[in-house]
This record gives C-alpha cells, structure tokens and sequence, in this order.
C-alpha cells in the first residue's frame, strides 16, 4: 500500500520480504557509519518488524522508499517516534542504499515526510537527530527546512538535534 508519492518516488510499508533489499543499506559499514554498527540479516527483519509494530500503534513508521519509474526499492524513510532527552517526539529518518546517494532522493523522501507529519499526522513539530560527525543527514535536515534545536552528548559522542515546526501551528 503506497502511504505517499512524490515526483520520483512512492513511499510504501515495509514488509519481511524487504529485509534482504533493506540489508544491502543497514548491512552496509559505510551506510551504517554514524550507528554503532552495522546490522546483520536478523537485525534488520527485527528493524521491519519494529516498523510493522509502529504503523499499528503510531499509524507511521520507517517506509520503503521505491523509484516509480522502475520500483527499484532504494531503502527506507519515515517518522519513528523516538527519546530526545526526556521527550518522545516525531522523527524523520532516512537510510538509502549506497548505490543512490547524492542524487537527492533523501531529501525528496524526508520532504514527504515532514509534510506527513504536518498535513495528515498533525504534528506541530517534527525532528531529525543525528550524531555531530553525521553531516550528510543534517544537511538533508537544513534542506527541508529545519533548524538547530539542542546538543547534546550521549554514549560519549556529541548529538545533534534538528527542528521543523508546522506553518499551521500558531504558538
């Protein structure tokens, strides 16, 4: 079931048959650089079955990210509800295969994203949270407009965290 779609591509659940497609990004130590390491085979169908159980309990999660043109699955973007310091809050995550870097679709994924959030979710924020040394994901963050939020260590590594507010959200 498409959840979105944009110019270029349609954003779908995740199902167990992704996992081998899924792994060839969160299997990848160089996708997976800025985690604390990357995830074998039985770790990313745990990683699907954790983003099932999301789109039962928060109706959204991790999506497969799939080129229209082709349905080439290319990886996975979405809202996951995660601890920011003492807070649980919306965040938009991306992680797209090697192989379709820097052709810009994180930034077209987490864009859909963040209009999700704010348009059918209604979110009056939404989040991005990242390690310091990860500046591809921060920069994909500035792009949909987001702005420095906090800094903050954890795990004795300096994290970064990004913030998008809704235009519908009068404060």
């Amino acid at each position: 079931m498409k959840i979105m779609e944009t110019e270029r591509l349609y954003l779908r659940e995740l199902k167990l048959e992704d996992t081998e497609k899924l792994s060839r990004v969160l299997s990848d130590p160089e996708s997976m650089q800025y985690y604390p390491e990357p995830l074998h085979m039985k770790k990313v169908e745990k990683w699907i079955q954790w983003n099932m159980e999301n789109y039962q309990k928060y109706n959204h999660g991790l999506w497969a990210v799939v080129l229209k043109n082709d349905d080439t699955f290319i990886g996975d973007c979405g809202i996951t509800m995660q601890n920011i310091g003492n807070e649980t809050v919306p965040e938009i995550g991306f992680h797209i295969i090697k192989d379709y870097w820097n052709k810009g679709y994180a930034t077209e994924a987490a864009s859909a994203c963040k209009e999700y959030a704010f348009e059918v979710l209604h979110y009056p924020k939404v989040f991005s949270y990242t390690t310091m040394k990860n500046i591809p994901s921060q920069r994909v963050a500035e792009k949909i407009g987001m702005q420095k939020y906090k800094v903050f260590e954890e795990n004795g590594e300096k994290q970064i965290v990004q913030v998008a507010l809704s235009t519908n959200t009068l404060s």
